[in-house]
């Protein structure tokens, strides 16, 4: 026994039981829940099974359930708060009966939502011909959703109790209502400054640190040019090691020649490639500048197409895109591009969007400076391209329409970002009866829109004369339609008739159509080409509607299709 006698709560010695029946005591209120909660819970995570617009394993599925149990328990609780206020009653501890009649329904509608989500994954899948469905997942998804419910549960409970904490205190100054309010008010500044500051900027600069050291690293097979017309040859201007991954793959890629005299049956000319990378200049006025004087050292103002493409985060140039443009121009063509950030597009789409900007403007001025100096008889077509944050960037450099008709001979831009300032406004201001997913802007007369421009680019029929500007967009693209209005706010796509590859079951639900969408996003490549953000073949039919080429058959099309599209 020790000196000091251990006293109880009630100033009573503590009896020998007493530290056993504590920790069982405390574990009941770390699983406490509220009945009302519970309902909300329940409801929202039966909603979360239904179908979004890309295939989702078990886990992710868990994950999207766990937030939305947990977004439907915390309404749940507001709830019933607030209808006891205008009752004017206090809590009630709810019948042992009422707790029963909740678990018979959790035990129906959840194995019944679960069933239904499993055979609306098999029609996604199955509509998208993706064949990898993994078992395991689809088993642990209830105990990864039961997880993700608890986390945030607790991380709620712990702002609710600093929250109290901070209320007591202020009450020594304010009022009780004043220190209420307060003290909410300085929980959610700490709480989102916590989230901002700390852990999304510390996971940004943790991910920008992994993918610097990647950048650094050469593809395997790419090898520095031996040809003085790409960034990093003999006689550049932009050094090979600057050029980052991406760029590297970029420089020392595409087709040769003589693979495209094979496919064009002509003599062909050796494209150009122009690029600069991070390490190129300090800046991104200094980069443009860089790539674009290696564009004209190399030539590329004296070729018969030039294509200024702005890239994705990391400086990804889809190769379909520039390979099709260069056989489609039979290799008299010129391609310019410049990486801003070390982050893969995903990341980069959501906290990288003021680099994407400020690149594809600089670079677009750095190039119309010096093509706008050439004797018009001696400028070479002047294209603009850009996928995924690369369109949201190539948009900055133009003011509307009339500026992509006028200084551009034409645009092509894949997987729009559903906040792109020209694609929303184009979209929003659609022709009356016009969808979203495939609207008609002034009768199609410049800018177009398709998720397939091999079966037809609408409106048809209607005059598409001078510069043209299309848009590729897939109806499963989650880059495309998320937006953080889909929290409150149903868009129309989802009340049209929906695109070839997503289900007609698929409907809008407060919250849980939000978290289903924005769990699709770090997916939305690993879907076969056509479906979600992935655009191959496409950009066949979509340079050749934009560039309108001379010579070439639907049969020589079909065959760059099998030449640039996903290698089996």
């Amino acid at each position: 026994m020790t000196n000091a006698t251990k006293m109880s709560a009630s100033g009573e010695p503590a009896s020998p039981q007493e530290p056993a029946t504590a920790a069982p005591g405390r574990l009941r209120r770390l699983f406490h829940l509220t009945l009302p909660g519970c309902w909300g819970a329940l409801v929202l995570a039966c909603l979360s099974f239904t179908p979004s617009l890309l295939p989702r394993g078990g886990v992710l599925q868990g994950l999207i359930c766990g937030i939305s149990a947990a977004i439907g328990y915390g309404l749940g609780v507001v709830g019933a708060y607030v209808w006891r206020a205008f009752a004017d009653r206090p809590a009630r501890t709810p019948a042992r009966r009422s707790w029963l009649v909740l678990l018979v329904a959790a035990v129906v509608l959840f194995g019944v939502s679960f069933g239904l989500g499993q055979y609306w994954q098999y029609e996604i899948r199955r509509l998208m011909g993706v064949t990898d469905h993994n078992v395991a997942t689809a088993v642990a998804c209830p105990f990864v959703a039961a997880a993700v419910f608890f986390l945030l549960l607790w991380t709620g409970r712990g702002l609710r109790a600093v929250y109290r904490r901070c209320a007591r205190l202020l009450d020594r100054w304010f009022g009780e209502r004043a220190a209420r309010v307060t003290g909410w008010l300085l929980v959610a500044v700490l709480a989102w400054l916590a989230f901002s500051g700390l852990l999304l900027q510390g996971f940004v600069n943790a991910a920008n640190e992994a993918f610097s050291l990647r950048d650094t690293q050469t593809p395997e097979g790419v090898h520095q040019p031996t040809t003085g017309l790409r960034s990093g040859g003999p006689g550049s201007v932009v050094p090979w090691d600057t050029l980052g991954r991406e760029g590297r793959a970029f420089a020392g890629g595409g087709p040769s020649a003589q693979e495209i005299g094979a496919f064009t049956h002509r003599p062909a000319q050796e494209p150009v490639r122009a690029y600069a990378g991070l390490e190129s200049a300090d800046d991104a006025e200094g980069r443009a500048a860089k790539a674009v004087a290696d564009l004209q050292r190399a030539g590329g103002f004296q070729r018969e197409n030039l294509l200024v493409m702005t890239t994705t985060g990391s400086g990804w140039v889809d190769p379909a895109a520039v390979d099709t443009f260069e056989y489609l121009g039979n290799g008299d063509s010129a391609t310019v591009a410049m990486q801003y950030s070390y982050l893969p597009s995903w990341m980069s789409y959501l906290v990288d969007q003021s680099k994407a900007r400020e690149a594809g403007r600089e670079l677009f001025d750095a190039v119309y400076d010096t093509w706008s100096k050439l004797p018009q008889d001696q400028r070479p077509r002047l294209f603009v391209a850009g996928e995924s944050l690369g369109s949201f960037g190539g948009e900055t450099a133009f003011s509307g329409e009339y500026d992509l008709r006028n200084r551009t001979a034409g645009t092509l831009f894949a997987g729009p970002p559903n906040f792109n300032t020209l694609f929303r406004e184009f979209s929003d201001g659609r022709d009356p009866g016009s969808p979203e997913r495939e609207p008609v802007y002034r009768e199609g007369r410049t800018v177009r829109f398709t998720h397939d421009p091999a079966a037809g680019i609408p409106p048809a029929g209607k005059p598409w004369d001078g510069t043209r500007v299309l848009y590729l967009m897939n109806p499963s693209d989650p880059i495309v339609w998320w937006s953080p209005n889909l929290v409150l706010s149903e868009p129309d796509w989802i009340g049209e008739a929906p695109g070839d590859d997503v289900l007609e079951s698929m409907v809008w639900i407060p919250f849980v159509t939000f978290w289903q969408i924005t769990a699709d996003l770090p997916f939305s490549t690993g879907v076969p080409d056509g479906h979600g953000h992935t655009y191959k073949v496409a950009y066949v039919d979509g340079w050749n509607a934009v560039m309108r080429p001379t010579g070439f058959t639907a049969g020589d099309l079909d065959r760059l299709k099998e030449i640039v599209g996903p290698q089996q």
